[in-house]
């Protein structure tokens, strides 16, 4: 009798829900787009629609079930992963208060009140939760209590948007580590809430529920949950984690000096580690792994994907209409223009995500600088200068970390949409300088969170055994020493042409692309 596994993914512009076999093939998928709505009456606000995305969710498992044709009986676990940073608050009676996706942005003034406390809060706070307030819980819940004090008085629990999936299957409300320690109310190395923390920014500390590693069994398919879904009250629920750590297990990052790049909408540069010191030169991210006893250090780069979107639908109606003609797509089109473009784009850079300072993190405005008007500057230009700018954003993010770290890793393994471009690979290897892998599953988040499920119900004996079977490498691109000498001289250029840039913003004669809250 074959086994499944289901893997529930909520992203931040999508839902999917993936049955696995359990060699790691995607067998059936279901997905459906979501939008997160900004409360005209709090700009910067994105809310969270509980019981619509939950429906919406509860149409994709039926739909998979009525797909796959697979008796439900059969899927041995269900696990979930989601965007990080989003919260669900609840009352006494596990009943859903609020909820705001991870962009929401409503609490500038709650961010400058905690900086008002004391100077070094922020960073006081960071040296036990490796967080900062630029995406943390902790300004958001302020916001509720500060705007909404009926609904914060009635909260009993917070929990991360995986965790609320995982509730709604189970009745069990519990965290997570490795999302769960981005709401800053972790102490990141004994991966458990720490009240204290939520005593100093004057937050309730009772707010927080039981903490269960990723991999392990929260309980079976509740009959409730059954009856809406088609699932089997037989399955196994089992934690999952945050999309970030779970691509890494996905991609097989889970060992001590193991790293990975995850090319979506955001750029995360993840580094592995089994021991896990912040000081004071510490302006990443830390953040529990989805692994036991396991950590990561993570830079972000904003919006690269987001980015190569907005050239696609603005600059790229030629090859729309050509695409509807001939079904190939504008990303292949505009790739095989931009093979054509010389490394270095003849001089041009462009400006959009900096480099990664969790204590005064913004971008400058986006721009193209350095560019003439002759046919050397053309479309397939501009396309392939949006690619080595992630590039160079991910070089100066893996610089600082192995800064802290004092290591480097060998390779690194590049997962998510934007390793699916051959030529955005060996542009990333090229500006590293170090070898790129790439997996057969680049939608590693989801395959993440069906080894979380896997493990748990005993389909693997461990994550390493499970990595070991599931995943696989389809190619490698090695670093190109003539590019490379190009990139480096570029490098230091896009260095000095963003701190202007950065600095013409911090002015006001132009608009940050984003700027953290209450800066």
């Amino acid at each position: 009798m074959e086994k499944y596994l289901l893997a529930i993914d909520a992203g931040t512009g999508s839902v999917r829900v993936i049955l696995f076999d359990t060699l790691g093939n995607e067998r059936f998928t279901a997905q459906s787009e979501w939008t997160h709505h900004e409360d005209k009456r709090y700009p910067g606000s994105m809310d969270f629609d509980i019981e619509k995305n939950v429906d919406m969710i509860i149409t994709l498992i039926k739909e998979i079930l009525a797909k796959s044709q697979v008796n439900p009986e059969n899927i041995a676990a269900i696990s979930t992963t989601s965007m990080r940073e989003a919260i669900v608050l609840y009352d006494e009676n596990g009943k859903e208060l609020w909820a705001c996706a991870n962009v929401d942005s409503r609490s500038n003034e709650e961010v400058a009140h905690l900086c008002r406390i004391s100077d070094t809060i922020e960073k006081d706070i960071h040296q036990i939760s490796g967080q900062t307030f630029s995406l943390g819980a902790i300004p958001r819940i302020l916001w509720v209590k500060n705007h909404l004090p009926e609904t914060y008085q009635k909260i009993k629990y917070v929990t991360m948007l995986n965790d609320w999936i995982t509730y709604r299957m189970t009745d069990v409300i519990s965290v997570e580590p490795s999302n769960g320690c981005t709401t800053g109310l972790f102490d990141i190395k004994k991966r458990v809430w720490d009240p204290s923390i939520a005593k100093k920014v004057d937050l309730r500390n009772d707010i927080f529920p039981i903490v269960n590693e990723s991999g392990s069994v929260i309980g079976p398919v509740t009959k409730e949950f059954s009856v809406l879904t088609g699932l089997s009250t037989e399955t196994m629920v089992v934690a999952g984690g945050g999309d970030a750590q779970l691509g890494c297990i996905g991609m097989g990052v889970i060992n001590d000096g193991d790293a990975a790049v995850l090319g979506g909408s955001f750029w995360q540069y993840e580094y592995t580690t089994n021991q896990v010191e912040i000081d004071d030169e510490c302006k990443v991210r830390v953040n529990c792994h989805a692994i036991p006893n396991t950590w990561q250090y993570e830079t972000i780069a904003f919006f690269p994907g987001l980015i190569m979107r907005w050239f696609r639908d603005t600059f790229c109606e030629l090859e729309a209409f050509i695409q509807k003609e001939s079904g190939e797509s504008i990303y292949a089109q505009m790739e095989k223009r931009a093979q054509h473009v010389p490394a270095g784009c003849n001089g041009m850079i462009c400006t959009f995500s900096d480099k990664m300072n969790y204590f005064s993190w913004k971008h400058a405005a986006p721009s193209f600088i350095d560019f003439k008007f002759d046919s050397s500057f053309n479309k397939a230009t501009f396309y392939r200068a949006i690619m080595e700018n992630a590039a160079f954003v991910t070089k100066g993010n893996m610089d600082t970390i192995s800064h802290i770290t004092n290591q480097a890793p060998e390779s690194i393994v590049f997962g998510g949409g934007a390793a699916k471009s051959d030529l955005w690979c060996q542009i990333v290897a090229d500006v590293l300088h170090i070898k790129v892998k790439v997996p057969v599953v680049k939608e590693s988040t989801a395959l993440g969170a069906a080894i979380c499920a896997g493990v748990g119900a005993g389909i693997y004996e461990s994550f390493n055994d499970a990595i070991t079977k599931v995943v696989q490498f389809e190619k490698t691109s090695e670093p190109n020493e003539t590019n490379h000498f190009i990139y480096e001289e570029l490098y230091k250029k896009w260095e000095t042409v963003y701190k202007v840039q950065l600095a013409l913003a911090d002015q006001g004669y132009t608009n940050h692309m984003w700027i953290a809250p209450g800066l």
